[in-house]
């Protein structure tokens, strides 16, 4: 039923003059225009709708390393060694521990979602823009890293403003969001697209394997083919929404694909300019860097004050002469930061969703719509609403995700993506809640019903025949269609019955075989397969003789009586030429 339905699938900040002119310089001097296969180059793209209208971003559009690869090309190598390099060699090293996460990541993905076409290059051009690979593999034996990777503070000011979703539970920061980890996730999107790649029992955006497995599966959703450029722009847009970001990581990766190495975990090259020139740096342990250089888009370190003549001490610096402009014993209260649409949410309220109803293994035709409103009913734009799949169902949103966060539109209204059905039946509950906004969530129920045929029809036209105490030739085959179309795995039962009006099982006449060779008359349990035939087991007479009725039910409704005859062989009359002689 899958294909055939139609209904189901086969398969969603500016940054600063720094990324601006890297980016630009680069594309002077490697002339991106068209890629080696002949696809749209990344700085052409439009981002996708689907992107724009997601999470905004997986990082909440944080800062990042502006650092563009070498334009030579990197030699691979099997050594891990700290051998002679060539331009581009160490650049192009990845720590042992990083890499392994990387591919192991890919081929989780490869099994989960086959149709994304995930390389774990991206993952890599992503972990070096993000953290430079983890601060250049500076992980421990299980990968995770060996000090809290954190991006500024989303305040407002100079970046997003990203009210705590967390209860600093995940960036120490109870006031504000923060970038976390390796790969760079805030703690409201990690609260859904966290993964527990190495099977410790916790999502650990600060552990490399949790968080490349994360990447990739947040990478893949929305059923993006990567092996596409347009679907890999909206991809690498919708994890930091930016031109120069995309063109930024899209450089890293086709420099990574053309060739790369692992180093020793701790060893990797690090960054030195990041996107907002260094402001708001993590109150982590920073970056190592050889001593006496400035911390990367920072400004140089000022001179000591000179030594007093003859030694032993510093010039003393004379107290300025100004009053301060505030009296001591009034201490200045900080601006309250400015209102943002997330805080004048008063509630949630249906946007005009219509029953959810979908057979096991369909997509519900229709979607989700709530709005989010003031207290006196006007519609609030640009709000996350988080949609969250709960309760013991195998069905998710389509791409395989059990949350989705969309975006508000001007008009108050986020639609969720479409639910695709599992093949748990019953009710499912969806809840929408606002992100970063504590108030009553709106529940919906999807129902996911049994697959259903609606007609059936025996898939030959030979006749059911056979002798007392004999076996059937021919055995029964019956194709399943619903409006038409192929009806695969619809439950079906089959019973041979007393009479047209009498449904009940028969005593007497035709039966099949249980496993142990006795007479059953009722088989249950059955099921269509995937092109929607169901063909039943051998049937077998008894010594009653007549016409028998066999009668086959689908869930939906669809019926088919059979006839059987048991007969006895006829035989010929004696010819006279046959009659003994006198």
């Amino acid at each position: 039923m899958a294909a055939q339905f139609g209904r189901r699938l086969c398969k969603g900040a500016a940054t600063t003059a720094v990324a601006a002119v890297a980016v630009a310089a680069l594309s002077a001097s490697q002339a991106p225009g068209v890629n080696d296969h002949g696809r749209q180059a990344a700085a052409d793209a439009t981002p996708s709708p689907d992107a724009s209208a997601s999470d905004g971003s997986a990082t909440g559009n944080s800062p990042y390393y502006t650092d563009l690869p070498p334009l030579n090309s990197p030699s691979p190598s099997p050594s891990t060694g700290t051998g002679p390099t060539t331009p581009g060699t160490s650049e192009a090293g990845i720590p042992a521990t990083v890499l392994d996460a990387y591919k192991k990541a890919e081929a989780a993905l490869r099994d989960a979602k086959p149709g994304c076409n995930l390389p774990w290059q991206l993952l890599a051009a992503i972990g070096r823009v993000e953290s430079g690979q983890a601060r250049g593999g500076r992980v421990n034996a299980e990968g995770t890293t060996i000090s809290p990777i954190l991006g500024p503070q989303l305040d407002g000011n100079g970046f997003a403003l990203i009210k705590d979703t967390d209860n600093g539970a995940y960036d120490g920061n109870s006031t504000y969001d923060q970038a976390v980890g390796p790969m760079q996730f805030i703690p409201s999107t990690w609260a859904w697209a966290g993964r527990d790649a190495n099977g410790d029992g916790k999502k650990d955006p600060n552990n490399i394997y949790d968080a490349a497995l994360a990447a990739g599966h947040y990478l893949c959703r929305f059923d993006w083919d990567l092996s596409d450029q347009r679907d890999l722009d909206r991809a690498i847009l919708s994890y930091n929404n930016s031109r120069e970001y995309l063109n930024l990581v899209m450089r890293w990766l086709e420099y990574y694909r053309k060739g790369t190495h692992e180093v020793p975990d701790g060893t990797g090259t690090l960054p030195g300019n990041r996107s907002d020139n260094g402001a708001g740096a993590s109150p982590g342990p920073s970056t190592p860097r050889t001593p006496g250089t400035p911390a990367a888009g920072g400004s140089k370190p000022k001179p000591s004050p000179p030594a007093k003549p003859g030694g032993g001490g510093t010039t003393t610096p004379k107290p300025p002469t100004t009053p301060p402009a505030t009296p001591p014993d009034s201490p200045s209260t900080p601006p309250s930061p400015p209102a943002t649409p997330t805080d004048t949410v008063h509630h949630l309220e249906d946007a005009g969703t219509a029953k959810l109803t979908a057979m096991a293994g369909d997509t519900f035709t229709k979607r989700i719509s709530t709005r989010a409103e003031t207290k006196a009913g006007k519609a609030v734009g640009k709000v996350r609403i988080r949609f969250t799949i709960v309760g013991d169902t195998d069905t998710t949103f389509t791409g395989g995700e059990s949350v989705a966060t969309v975006a508000t539109n001007s008009s108050g209204v986020a639609v969720a993506p479409a639910l695709q059905a599992g093949e748990k039946t019953g009710d499912v509950t969806v809840r929408a809640t606002v992100v970063g906004r504590m108030v009553a969530g709106l529940d919906y129920t999807a129902t996911v019903t049994e697959r259903a045929a609606d007609a059936l029809a025996r898939t030959g036209d030979a006749a059911l025949t056979c002798a007392p105490g004999g076996e059937f030739a021919n055995q029964v085959e019956v194709k399943a269609t619903y409006k038409g179309a192929v009806a695969d795995g619809v439950a079906a039962t089959a019973t041979l019955i007393k009479s047209a009006d009498d449904p009940t099982a028969n005593d007497k006449g035709p039966f099949f075989k249980d496993a142990d060779g006795k007479a059953v008359r009722t088989l249950t349990g059955l099921k269509t397969d995937a092109k929607g035939l169901l063909k039943l087991p051998k049937l077998y007479a008894d010594d009653t003789t007549g016409t028998f009725l066999l009668r086959i039910a689908t869930e939906g409704g669809a019926t088919l009586t059979v006839e059987l005859t048991v007969a006895a062989a006829e035989t010929s009359s004696p010819s006279p030429s046959s009659s003994p002689s006198a």
